[in-house]
């Protein structure tokens, strides 16, 4: 299973790590010069959630990153999963009168 977040879509990022030396100039150096780089991976802090869905009146387990749990809070979570394409619309259907 791939490390994405199912409400923003984030994913495991590649970056580098650098080693510098020297001193700053602004504290009287010549300057940081970087002597090393190493490739590193930037991971999504993904969680497992049931999430209650009270407009469903069920639970959905979703895998989401800590600032869509964050987004769910604040947006309400069928907001931000109907958004997200996660969970379908209510379709809501008119009322027939009888004529």
């Amino acid at each position: 299973m791939s490390r994405v977040c199912d409400v923003t879509g984030k994913r495991t990022r590649v970056g580098n790590k650098k080693t510098t030396r020297g001193l700053a100039k602004h504290k009287g150096g010549v300057g940081t010069k970087i002597t090393g780089k190493v490739k590193r991976r930037f991971k999504v802090n993904l969680q497992n959630k049931k999430i209650w869905v009270p407009e469903l009146n069920q639970w959905v387990k979703v895998r989401v990153c800590a600032r869509a749990l964050r987004t769910m809070a604040k947006k309400g979570s069928y907001r931000t999963l109907v958004e997200a394409g996660v969970i379908k619309p209510i379709r809501h259907t008119p009322k027939r009168t009888s004529a």
